[in-house]
């Protein structure tokens, strides 16, 4: 794997946790408009595979979840526990919810705002939730997820992460 040149922000971390897959994509488009737009130099990992990750080396941290049954995964929020001292951390989901025009600001208290009161410590530089995608019995029911939302807001989160 080709190094990209590290600019003076340092190292980046999109930590993720998914089931059905949406947020997993989310991330994947975050990290390439981080390394391609933004040459940050960026590692991503599965929390559900990978539920412990060291932060110690990174200097920004994006921390992304899906949502079930109106609950964050466990693995995202163990990962909220840590400490960011001297980080810049950004969150993002992914929410059915979160992606009916209506519902998204009262999306953004329910998932995020109330989230972080839990977490006083976490102050993000960005945050924002997505849409997603419903299956069931391996069919989708509902699917209002936005690529270019997430790309959009990845493209902002960049430039915070090499101010």
């Amino acid at each position: 794997m080709a190094q990209t040149k590290q600019k003076t922000s340092g190292k980046t971390l999109v930590a993720y946790a998914t089931k059905g897959g949406v947020t997993e994509e989310s991330a994947n488009i975050i990290v390439s408009v981080l390394r391609d737009k933004h040459k940050l130099d960026v590692d991503i990992i599965n929390l559900t595979k990978n539920p412990k990750p060291d932060i110690s080396q990174y200097r920004n941290v994006v921390i992304g979840s899906g949502v079930r049954m109106g609950r964050w995964y466990k693995q995202a929020l163990k990962l909220m526990e840590s400490d960011f001292y001297n980080k810049r951390v950004a969150l993002f989901l992914s929410s059915c919810e979160a992606g009916e025009p209506d519902k998204h600001e009262q999306s953004i208290t329910k998932y995020i705002k109330k989230v972080l009161e839990k977490y006083p410590h976490l102050k993000p530089v960005a945050a924002e939730a997505f849409g997603g995608r419903m299956k069931m019995f391996g069919k989708t029911i509902t699917d209002n997820y936005d690529a270019e939302k997430v790309k959009r807001w990845a493209e902002e989160v960049g430039k915070t992460l090499t101010d």
